[in-house]
């Protein structure tokens, strides 16, 4: 099957930008991104460069999905979007508003986007993505280039260090978001392309190849791919994990 169109769905810190960042890269698969990051129809319109219209609130949706089909295509066949749990259902909520006539979340979309690929990328190890996501929140810094500049940054650095709570309670929120997609992709009946963090990181270009050969793409591309984005983990990631564990938390 041909796709028009892949949605990544995920969860902060399981290799989303590495793996979108490597999917723009080979020119073939369109420029996935958080396009509907934020639960707000006017984030949507500033990220995308919409102008409000005279119209409804259907024809504005409407105008902000052509846009992002734009964007999220580049000059390529294929569509791309990145999109987290926490944000999905107000997407959802919009698109029932723009397709009122589609039964399900699934019609719904490949009305707005045509035949979609699912693709359902996770990480295992939930202990690292939560110490992954927290130094992230406190230090402000978000992603590294390849080179070792920063490459996102979004606060000055504010850490405060290791609180054995706060892991708890992340790794709790982790793991409410992958039964969430799991739920939601048996409501849809929906088979996603299943993708784990640990093969991405070990195997970029495979995991590359698999994905692009699914798609119905050419994946001679994957192979001079190399990655932009560095791991991120270090000796206060490995310290704070073995904390945790000998606290007796995992």
């Amino acid at each position: 099957m041909r796709f028009a169109s892949f949605l990544v769905c995920t969860s902060p810190r399981s290799g989303s930008t590495l793996f979108c960042s490597l999917l723009t890269e080979t020119g073939v698969a369109g420029c996935p991104a958080s396009l509907f990051y934020q639960p707000s129809l006017d984030d949507w319109m500033a990220r995308l460069g919409v102008e409000e219209c005279a119209g409804s609130v259907r024809d504005l949706v409407r105008k902000i999905l052509s846009a992002a089909l734009k964007e999220g295509r580049g000059d390529t066949p294929v569509f791309g979007l990145r999109q987290q749990w926490p944000s999905f259902n107000f997407l959802c909520g919009q698109l029932t508003i723009a397709f009122p006539d589609a039964r399900t979340d699934r019609e719904r979309i490949e009305a707005a986007f045509g035949p979609t690929l699912f693709i359902h990328l996770t990480r295992e190890d939930k202990l690292e993505q939560a110490i992954s996501l927290i130094k992230a929140r406190q230090s402000g810094l978000w992603h590294v280039a390849a080179d070792g500049s920063e490459l996102e940054r979004t606060a000055p650095d504010m850490r405060t260090g290791f609180d054995r709570s706060e892991i708890s309670e992340t790794i709790k929120s982790l793991n409410s978001y992958d039964l969430r997609w799991e739920t939601w992709f048996e409501r849809e009946g929906i088979a996603p392309l299943r993708i784990i963090y640990r093969e991405l990181s070990n195997d970029p270009v495979l995991t590359l190849e698999k994905t692009l050969s699914v798609l119905g793409l050419d994946n001679a591309s994957a192979r001079k791919m190399q990655p932009q984005v560095r791991k991120m983990a270090d000796q206060v990631s490995r310290d704070w994990a073995a904390r945790y564990i000998s606290d007796g938390g995992r």
